[in-house]
Parts: C-alpha cells; sequence; structure tokens
C-alpha cells in the first residue's frame, strides 16, 4: 500500500511539472473560473433568498409526451443535476419501502452488517462519517426499479443531453447495481460532507481523464463541455471497493419516501463547471507539490471550506420529493448528505444512477450478473455478500426482457 501511495504521489509530482510551462496561464483560468462560480454562488443564494427553484425540475408526463421546453434542457446542462416528478406512482414507492423494510427485517440485516462494518472503507476519509446506507442489492424493490420502463424511458432523456455520437447508445441502459438509503428519523450521527464520485487523484494524473479535462489543464476552462462525452471511456478508476468504475452520465435516486431539505438527504453544489474549478485549484502555487488539495487515491474527492471556499458557498439542498420521484445529477457533481434528518420519518431512497450501453460498461456486466445470481455484492463494492442466503431475494425469473438485456443476459 505504501508503495502504491509512493507511487501517486509521484505522478502527481510528475503531472504538475509537466503543467509548469503553463503556470501563468492557468493562474489566469483560476482567477477566471473562480469569477464565474462566485458569480453562479450569488445567483443560486439570490434564487434561494426569493424562495425559487435552483435545481431544476421536470415531470415524467413531459418527458413520456415529448413536451419537455429547450429552456429545461438547457437549465439541466447549466445545473448538472435535475428532480423529475413522478417517475413512479406514490402508492409504488411506498410498497417498496415496505417490502425493504420486511426483507432486511426478516433476514436479520442489522445484527449481521455490524459484523462486517469495517471492510466499508470508501467513506472513511469524509468528515461527516458513515452515512446510513444498506448494503444489499437484489432485494425485489430495487431490480423491479431498475428495470422499469418509465426509468428507462426517464434516463435515455436525460443522456440525449450529452454529446454522445460514436460513443454510447443513450437509449439503452446497462444495470449498475447499487445500495439503498434508509436514514432513521432525528438521525444527528450520519451524513456524507462534500465530495464528488468516480475518480479522485485520477482526474489529474489518468492519461483518459487528462483527455476528457484536456481544456482545463490547457488554460481553457470555458472550452470544456461537462457534458461531451468524446473521451470519457478511455478513463481508468484506481480500483477501491466502492470506486464505481462503469461510466455513468448520471448518478441518481428514486425516493421512496417524502423528504425535503430538513430530512438528512441531498445536497447539491448546482454548478456544472465547478469540476473546473477543483482541477485548477489544486494546481495553484499555495498546494504543495505532491497534493492535490488533499485527494486520496481510492477515496471520494472531498470539496472543503479550507481549500474551495467560493464553490463550498453553493451548496444547497434538493426541494421536497415525493414518493416516486428521481433525483440524478452529473458525475462530476459537489454532492453532500445533511448531517441532520431532523424530520419525523424515514428519509428512503435507491441508489440508480444512468449507466448508458457503451463497451466499457458491457464489459462490467459478466461480474455483476454471477453476484447477482448468486447473490453476493455488486463487483464495485465491499465484498460484505450479505445476500447470499437471504430469503426473499430476487432472482432472474424476477427479470423481465428489459431486465435482462440491461444485466446482459
Amino acid at each position: 500500500m505504501i508503495a502504491a501511495e509512493n507511487d501517486v504521489r509521484d505522478r502527481i509530482v510528475a503531472f504538475k511539472r509537466s503543467m509548469a510551462p503553463r503556470r501563468e496561464s492557468l493562474k489566469h483560468a483560476y482567477a477566471d473560473v473562480t469569477d464565474h462560480v462566485r458569480r453562479a454562488v450569488e445567483a443560486i443564494r439570490t434564487d434561494v433568498a426569493a424562495q425559487r427553484p435552483v435545481v431544476p425540475e421536470v415531470d415524467y408526463t413531459d418527458i413520456r409526451s415529448g413536451k419537455v421546453p429547450d429552456g429545461s434542457r438547457r437549465g439541466i446542462r447549466k445545473a448538472g443535476c435535475v428532480v423529475v416528478r413522478g417517475v413512479f406512482p406514490v402508492s409504488l414507492a411506498c410498497d417498496w419501502f415496505a417490502q425493504i423494510g420486511e426483507y432486511l427485517e426478516a433476514n436479520r440485516y442489522e445484527e449481521r452488517e455490524v459484523e462486517k462494518r469495517t471492510l466499508d472503507k470508501y467513506f472513511s476519509a469524509l468528515k461527516a462519517g458513515k452515512p446510513q446506507i444498506f448494503n444489499v442489492y437484489w432485494s425485489k424493490p430495487q431490480v423491479m426499479a431498475r428495470q422499469d420502463p418509465k426509468l428507462a424511458e426517464t434516463r435515455a432523456f436525460l443522456d440525449r443531453l450529452w454529446k454522445y455520437e460514436g460513443v454510447f447508445d443513450p437509449d439503452r441502459q446497462c444495470t449498475y447495481a447499487d445500495r439503498l438509503r434508509r436514514r432513521q428519523p432525528g438521525d444527528k450521527s450520519l451524513g456524507l460532507s462534500p465530495h464528488m464520485d468516480a475518480g479522485t487523484v485520477e482526474r489529474w494524473i489518468d492519461p483518459g481523464y487528462q483527455k476528457v479535462y484536456e481544456n482545463v489543464f490547457a488554460g481553457d476552462w470555458r472550452g470544456y463541455d461537462p457534458f461531451d462525452a468524446t473521451h470519457r471511456l478511455q478513463t481508468h478508476e484506481i480500483p477501491s471497493p466502492a470506486v464505481c468504475s462503469m461510466f455513468r452520465t448520471y448518478q441518481g435516486w428514486t425516493a421512496l419516501t417524502r423528504q425535503g431539505p430538513r430530512d438528512g438527504t441531498l445536497r447539491l453544489i448546482p454548478i456544472a463547471e465547478g469540476i473546473s474549478y477543483v482541477l485548477l485549484r489544486a494546481l495553484q502555487d499555495d498546494v504543495a507539490e505532491d497534493d492535490l488539495c488533499g485527494a486520496m487515491p481510492g477515496r471520494a474527492l472531498g470539496v472543503s471550506q479550507e481549500w474551495h471556499q467560493d464553490l463550498m458557498a453553493g451548496l444547497v439542498s434538493i426541494p421536497e420529493v415525493m414518493p416516486g420521484d428521481c433525483v440524478f445529477w452529473h458525475t462530476d457533481i459537489c454532492h453532500a448528505v445533511g448531517d441532520e434528518h431532523a424530520g419525523s420519518e424515514y428519509a428512503s431512497v435507491l441508489y440508480i444512477g444512468s449507466a448508458p450501453d457503451c463497451a466499457k460498461n458491457r464489459a462490467y456486466l459478466p461480474k455483476q450478473k454471477h453476484a447477482f445470481l448468486e447473490g453476493r455484492s455488486a463487483p464495485d463494492f465491499a465484498a460484505m455478500d450479505f445476500e447470499v442466503d437471504f430469503k426473499g431475494r430476487a432472482t432472474e425469473k424476477d427479470l423481465t426482457d428489459l431486465g435482462c438485456a440491461q444485466m446482459g443476459f
């Protein structure tokens, strides 16, 4: 492990030294993107004060009928996130919440989880500690939601906001099995501090990510399009439990309960260009040559008050959502989970993002398919394998034709 960490430090130093001839242009670019972020934050805070929405919202019925306005599409690309209302009926989402509770209780999940908790290292570097996330992947509600045609339609709409030609098929999905959150009311000890997923130090030192962010590292951050997928399949993440190795256009979740700003739920910085600020911040003279503002391999990429004060000022809670609503955010968007759940009911979600059909994602499916058939943890996650002997978990018989295709059967 020490040798690997030294290798990463050496690669960070090598990358920064390769950037030395661009030092002045990177300073100017950072000053410019900082000004942009400050203006965007000011607009966000003004909207919040006026009780105007800062996270774009669309109705599933408008997606279904092809009536989403162009302004809404532009808003999603600008903010990098969206709430989609009414993807699933409220009654169905509530039924799923109840079924999952019965599934966890019948299989004594909580007492088993205590024994294996130390295996989950991913969030250990985040200040707020471990969230109330359950390491199950194959409950019937999770499988049913992932393969639902309405969710497929929603993700296809969102994926078409990307420049995808020659990279991925926006109308086909690959299942990426993830976990669920089931946060108890009154909880004050759990949450997630602000961070980005899908790579940490890789964003600077991996050749694939260097191509993705080529314009940013050239000092032309305004020439960078977060929604251009051209080089996204060439990235290579450092292997670690719970670091996603598939290409996701969006992270996302489906609400199983009502939850809002006071309920210890999702917070976002709705600025799609925020990643450019983070990348350039680490290349300034006040950051040590072997440091990237605290970024560590195999962890979430933390966004902190110490290094990213301008961006942090834009952190806002999502609006109140109802059971069956879905939230999606670009994988370069900074997000967090509130430290305190001050509500009176569970705040529960199924984590379901968007992983469109492409070569990189198809390569992941055989490993995931075997895990599903055996009830083991999904391949990217800590091998807790709770569900091997769980009663009532989903099996191949529960897959629809669409579900089979998405799972690679």
